[in-house]
This record gives C-alpha cells, structure tokens and sequence, in this order.
C-alpha cells in the first residue's frame, strides 16, 4: 500500500441500467480496483467533485461513497477524506460489491448448474470438523440444554464456568498463567479485533503489523482509524528493531506466523518485551494454533514470558481446534485493559451466546478437548507427512515453508510467477489453494498457502502431482 495517498485522476465509467445510480457508482469504483486502475491507498476525490465530474446529484455520490465504506473496500480518516482501504483490490478481484446484484428470473434451482466443490480443499483455516467425537459433542450439548438461561439482558453473559476451564486448558497446553477473571470470551478473532483500537488508546496512531501477515487484523485496525504500517517478516518472524518509530502497538502471531509458518525465537520475543516496557506499547499475540507442534518441541505462548502479563493482549481461538463456526475465541488483556475492553466488546455486541458457552465448558472440562487434541494432531501429523512427501516427489525443487506446526505450508513460487493465475489454474483442475500474495501488502511475495487437515493421506500424492501439473506450465 502507497504510504501517502495519491489523488484519483481516472474518470469513472458508470454503467447505465435499472440499479440504482448510488449502486451504478459503487460498481463503477469497484470495477477500477478490479482493472488495477485504482489501488489500495489511493485517495478518492471530495464527493461535490466526482458529482461534478459525473455530471449528477451529491446525493447519489454520498449514498455510494457510504455504501463503499460500509462494505470495506473505503476507508474514511478525518482530515483525508476517503481512502482505498488495504486489499480491496483483492476483494474486488474476488467478485465482492457493496449491494446485492438483481438479475432476471432464473429457471428452478435444479435446473441451474451448482459450482463444483473442489476435490482437494486446501485453503487454510480449514480444520477437519468431522474428527470431533460425535458422542462427546452430543453430551456436551444436552449438558447445556439442561442449564436455565440466565436473565440480565443489560450484559453478556459471563461464561464462568468456560473461563474457568479455558483458564486451565492455557496453563497446561501454552504456559500462560491467568485467573478466570483475566479472560474475556468473544465471537471470533477477526470481529473482535475492531474493539481493540479504543480501549488500546491506538485510534488515529500506528500499528505495527506483519507483511505478509493476517488479512483480516489489516481489514480490522484501519477501519477503526488507526495507522496500520507493514513490518516485513523473515525466517524468524517480525524484527523488534524494525518497528517504525512511534509504534503504539503491535500485531504479532509469534508461535507460527501467518501465513509464512516462522517460529519467534526467544531472543526476538524478549527485543519485543523490552519494547514494549520501553514504550508504553502493547502487543497483540495472536497465537491462533498453537496448539500443532510435530517435529519440535512447543515454544511457550509469549504472553508465558515474565512480565509479558503488563504489555501483552493474548489472543486464542477455538476454530482450528475445533471448528471455525463454533465463533468463540478468548481474549487475555493486560489487567488495566481488561474492564475498558469488556465494555467496548459489550457495547459492540461481540458477546458469544450462552448455551454454546455451557457446551464448550463443558466439552472442555470432561476431557473430550484433550482426547479431540491428541486425535486431530496424530491425524494431521500424518497427513502433513503424506502431503510434503508427494510435493517431495512430484516437485524435487519445491521450497516449502512452515512444514514443522500448524495446519498449512506454504509452497514458494518464483516472483515472475502470478500465484493468482496459478490459483485458478488449479481450481480448474478440482484444487482450491490461497495465493501467497493475498496476504501481503508491501512485501513481493508469490506462492502458495496449503491446508493439509482436510486432506486425507491417500489422496496426497494426486494432488502433489496436480500441482506439479500446473506448475509445469506457469
């Protein structure tokens, strides 16, 4: 992303039709990011100039400059008017509008050809939900459908029994040591982190964040108004000493960063305590799997380091564990933030309900997390196993990263390569992957991001050889 926006010189091509004229402009400026004619960073014009070079009513011009807002691909700062939010190229590229599209009547569904689902499913973030003991999720759901609902419409609800579980499950799996009262339950990663800006005190100020990192932290710290600048990463992580000057806080997925797979060595994690001691900043440990070690021995959480519990935020998730639907992540703040941010979270609706707060406690508490635990990560160890040793086959020259936790590698390509050419490529072959660059903003990376949960170890060495295919004529 520019560093400073440039203004946008292009004039808009608005479509006639029935839509609306606000949603004729949003497609128009969609349609540039599509073209690559307009780009992350770039500044739009003030809406009484697009108005008058569209030759239309203001009003119109508000409505989809708010319609584009709304739907991410703008961002609003004050004083700098309107801004192309980071990846909204992506997202253009990807077919996302602000609006539903209207078309004309369509025959019976059976008559209209489905999309086909992929035979390999590589995307991350994509555990394999069907190893969940069946049994032991049915049990922990009765248990909590034989718990009266609580009453106080006024708050969330308070997830005591969970906390207390979660509690115990971080001490003995990450090493972090907290109380239930440190603990906040939310619905998710990405919606939760648009809460953290204010009670953080970073509004208006600079996050630093990786590049390559997680989309979706980008996405989130700059439509709350904060400054968001790319650390690039290396084969250790992100380098305390590049943080820019200024840094209030940082996003860090230290145990296995995202996408690139680097484990933070100690050295790196204590530079970025003393940091933070140093600067009054936060850090933000996004430790989103923690929990998939195979060929080393797991690195405590950072948030376990001594003193780490006044600077850092630690994030954790039940979604590559168990399932990304399940919505519930949790949050441990540094204690001076923690009632400051329970409100914001309050405040914004981002509670988790209560009978899926009973099932996971109680999932939890019985044991049936520590079996599923053990289970999943024998099965995915095997399956990494069959997957690297096809690519090892059918690609001899492969540099694959990220091999040794976690749920994906990454497959290097070579820069002149467009990863996003070769995505499609493979999707056309029956194989759905996540390209490498989607995940960077400054950094000129090309590969591939594969998730080998889903893939059973019979069917790596087809879909090694699949990619090898495809490869072979990029």
């Amino acid at each position: 992303m520019p560093r400073s926006a440039r203004p946008l010189d292009l004039p808009l091509r608005v479509l006639d039709g029935p839509a609306p004229l606000r949603h004729r402009i949003a497609d128009a400026v969609v349609a540039e990011l599509r073209a690559g004619r307009l780009r992350p960073g770039d500044a739009l014009p003030s809406t009484r100039v697009l108005a008058r070079a569209l030759g239309v009513s203001r009003g119109p011009v508000v409505a989809a400059v708010d319609g584009l807002v709304a739907a991410g691909f703008v961002v609003t700062r004050g004083g700098s008017g309107a801004v192309v939010a980071p990846e909204a190229d992506r997202a253009a590229a990807a077919g996302a509008a602000t609006h539903v599209h209207t078309s004309a009547p369509r025959g019976p569904a059976e008559d209209r050809p489905a999309s086909p689902e992929p035979r390999w499913d590589l995307r991350p973030g994509r555990p394999d939900t069907s190893l969940v003991d069946a049994s032991a999720w049915r049990r922990a759901w009765r248990h909590a459908g034989s718990v009266v609902p609580g009453n106080d419409a006024g708050a969330g609800p308070e997830h005591r029994r969970l906390r207390e579980v979660l509690a115990d499950h971080l001490r003995r799996s990450r090493g972090v040591a907290v109380e239930a009262a440190d603990l906040l339950v939310v619905p998710g990663v990405g919606a939760s982190l648009r809460a953290l800006p204010g009670p953080l005190g970073v509004v208006g100020r600079t996050v630093a964040l990786e590049d390559p990192g997680y989309a979706e932290a980008w996405t989130a710290f700059a439509a709350e108004g904060v400054r968001v600048a790319a650390v690039p990463v290396d084969a250790d992580g992100l380098d305390p000493a590049l943080l820019p000057r200024g840094t209030a806080a940082t996003y860090v997925t230290p145990s296995h960063q995202y996408p690139l797979g680097a484990r933070m060595p100690v050295t790196r994690r204590v530079q970025l305590l003393e940091w933070a001691a140093r600067t009054g900043g936060t850090v933000v440990e996004d430790d989103y799997d923690g929990e998939f070690r195979y060929d080393v021995s797991p690195l405590p959480a950072l948030r376990s380091l001594p003193g780490a519990e006044d600077h850092v935020l630690y994030v954790g998730t039940a979604s590559k564990l168990l399932a990304p639907s399940l919505r519930v992540a949790w949050l441990a703040p540094p204690r001076h933030l923690r009632e400051p941010l329970r409100v914001e979270l309050e405040g914004r609706g981002l509670v988790v309900n209560e009978a899926t707060g009973h099932a996971l406690a109680e999932f939890v508490a019985s044991g049936s997390l520590a079996a599923h635990h053990a289970r999943v990560t024998r099965t995915y160890a095997a399956r990494r196993a069959a997957l690297v040793a096809g690519v090892g086959r059918h690609l001899p020259d492969a540099v694959l990263e990220g091999v040794d936790a976690g749920l994906h590698v990454v497959l290097r390509l070579p820069d002149e390569v467009d990863d996003l050419d070769v995505v499609d490529a493979l999707a056309s072959r029956g194989l759905a992957a996540s390209p490498l660059s989607a995940y960077a903003v400054e950094a000129p990376v090309r590969g591939l991001v594969l998730c080998y949960a889903g893939l059973p170890e019979t069917a790596a060495d087809a879909a090694a050889r699949t990619l090898a295919s495809v490869l072979a004529g990029a």
